[in-house]
């Protein structure tokens, strides 16, 4: 076992702090600065200091091993990538704000890359001419850039962050089902060696394209996902992938009837003043698709998931219509719209409204509405799409049961892409019939610097942060709490620990109370730590257990032996 390198604390830089930093408003962001992890360069770009780099390079490491396991080939690719791969995709446009984009001296257009579809298409492209040359996965760990309108909560959602994307190429859809799966089975096995409690759920593929899609999510409060799971069959989705059946409901209604209803633009005015619950009413909301009006109709009682609903219309821009929108426009009477009758006008619907379905909606007239309004005889619906915000208690897509909600980090997604990417470049390869056969591609990516902040979220306590041991930055931190002989003997015992194949974190600060450097050992969260204090004259020490909080006073030969056999 190879002797490992004592890492002292006097010579680390990292500086601890004992408050928290005015903007950080999550966990991860608090103590992964005060511990001296991460220090702020720029909104949304992060320094990672040594600590931070070796949690860091831990998580890439485990990433690697699996991904190596199934026969992916690492690569590194560019972030400074040419324009023309983009537009030829159309993200070039797609991603809009999101795009880092600059020029060079020549006046060329270049970006900043986000991910890599276009630019490892091009590359197996150039690799791969016969069937007999794929399957191939390639991967990097590689920094991207997105700019965030709002990056915050640390290096959850930065503007630079580190990233692990792969790609898969086969001839067949089997063989890209196959490939899927691999990549499914070892992000399972990565988070499980990370140590992140996780969540596989459904998802929607969106500006990626293709057709299956799905998340894994790090339950915690700071997550900015919500997903639904159920209790009863397990379930799981992310809420934009939350689908209700569309079921047909029979019965008789009378005629449709238009009655006044002064000063009631509001569902809440409406459901007030006509005495019928607002689940009864048909809520419509004008938006522009691709500057095309569009209206969306949801019970009343419901409220659309723009981002739900901008998922579903990918790569189409959805706005929210303006006042000039009703210029011109004398059968759209904001505050009174109702989907009979509507011209020039494509209308969207959530399941619940339909066919035989029937409503209280507007007249398309000032101050009037229309009761007894039936999907399927007094309107039509161009297409269903479920875009309703998600609410505890849904029913489960699978079983019934109410769904229950929880906030969640994403920290992997894999896509079955197909043909996108392979039509847009013209990929094809030699097949065994002598004829090109267009490759199939696959998607997959995990947010390596995001891992690490899941992982302080989930594992952190209120004395600092507490790592799993295969991420973190030492194996033991170890403690000379006095002068002395207790220095003497916690270098005796780092050698000892260094010796035997650990990686060891020795605080031999000097001038600092021992309160101070027990409090830092803490807030480090390595998952051992042993301290030479008071007893160090007689070979003995504290071993603290950071994960459980255990501490037991030992003789140092029993505390080294402990930590160097796991007994």
């Amino acid at each position: 076992m190879s002797t490992q390198h004592v890492q002292r604390m006097s010579r680390l830089m990292a500086k601890t702090l004992r408050e928290d930093p005015a903007d950080a408003e999550t966990l991860s962001h608090r103590l992964l600065v005060r511990a001296g992890y991460v220090r702020r360069s720029s909104a949304g770009v992060w320094s990672w200091l040594p600590l931070g780099k070796r949690v860091l390079d831990n998580v890439s490491r485990i990433v690697r091993e699996e991904m190596d396991g199934i026969g992916a080939q690492e690569v590194l690719l560019p972030a400074l990538l040419p324009k023309e791969p983009y537009e030829v995709s159309g993200r070039w446009s797609e991603y809009g704000d999101l795009l880092f984009r600059l020029k060079d001296r020549k006046g060329a257009d270049y970006l900043l890359g986000p991910t890599h579809e276009e630019i490892f298409t091009l590359v197996v492209k150039d690799q791969c001419t016969s069937y007999k040359d794929l399957p191939v996965m390639l991967y990097q760990i590689q920094t991207k850039y997105r700019d965030e309108a709002r990056p915050r909560s640390g290096v959850l959602r930065g503007r630079e962050f580190q990233m692990k994307d792969s790609y898969s190429f086969d001839v067949s859809d089997e063989g890209l089902a196959e490939s899927y799966r691999l990549h499914r089975e070892a992000y399972v096995r990565i988070f499980e060696r990370l140590g992140l409690d996780h969540r596989v759920v459904s998802a929607v593929s969106g500006a990626m394209g293709g057709s299956a899609s799905e998340e894994f999510l790090a339950p915690a409060p700071a997550g900015e996902d919500t997903f639904a799971d159920c209790p009863s069959c397990g379930y799981a989705a992310n809420t934009e992938a939350v689908t209700f059946a569309l079921t047909p409901a029979a019965g008789e209604h009378g005629p449709l009837e238009e009655i006044p209803t002064p000063d009631t633009p509001t569902i809440e005015t409406l459901a007030a003043h006509l005495g019928v619950p607002a689940s009864a009413t048909l809520k419509n909301l004008l938006l522009k698709v691709d500057g095309e009006i569009t209206a969306v109709g949801v019970p009343g009682d419901r409220e659309v998931d723009l981002g739900k609903l901008g998922e579903h219309l990918a790569p189409a821009v959805v706005e929210l219509v303006t006042a000039e929108d009703f210029a011109g426009r004398p059968d759209l009477v904001r505050g009174y719209v109702g989907p009979q009758g509507l011209e020039k006008v494509r209308y969207l619907a959530d399941p619940r409204v339909a066919p035989g379905t029937s409503w209280v909606t507007g007249a398309n007239k000032p101050d009037t509405h229309a009761r007894n309004v039936v999907c399927g005889r007094d309107f039509e619906v161009d297409r269903y799409l479920d875009v309703v915000v998600v609410e505890e208690g849904d029913p489960c897509p699978s079983c019934g049961a109410g769904l229950r909600l929880d906030r969640a980090i994403e920290i992997g997604h894999i896509f079955q892409l197909g043909r996108k990417y392979a039509d847009a470049f013209g990929l094809d390869v030699l097949g065994k019939e002598g004829k090109p056969v267009r490759v199939t591609m696959g998607s997959y990516g995990i947010g390596v610097s995001r891992a690490v902040a899941a992982l302080a979220e989930q594992t952190a306590d209120e004395r600092g942060l507490c790592w799993p041991a295969a991420v973190a930055p030492a194996d033991v931190h170890v403690v000379a709490a006095g002068k002395a002989v207790p220095l003497a003997l916690a270098e005796s015992a780092a050698e000892s620990l260094s010796g035997a194949g650990l990686r060891v974190l020795l605080d031999d600060r000097p001038g600092l109370s021992p309160g101070v450097k027990l409090t830092d050992a803490e807030l480090i969260g390595v998952p051992w730590i042993l301290v030479a204090g008071r007893r160090s004259a007689e070979s003995v020490v504290e071993l603290q257990d950071r994960r459980s909080g255990t501490r037991e006073e030992l003789p140092l030969t029993e505390a080294l032996s402990r930590l160097t056999t796991g007994a």
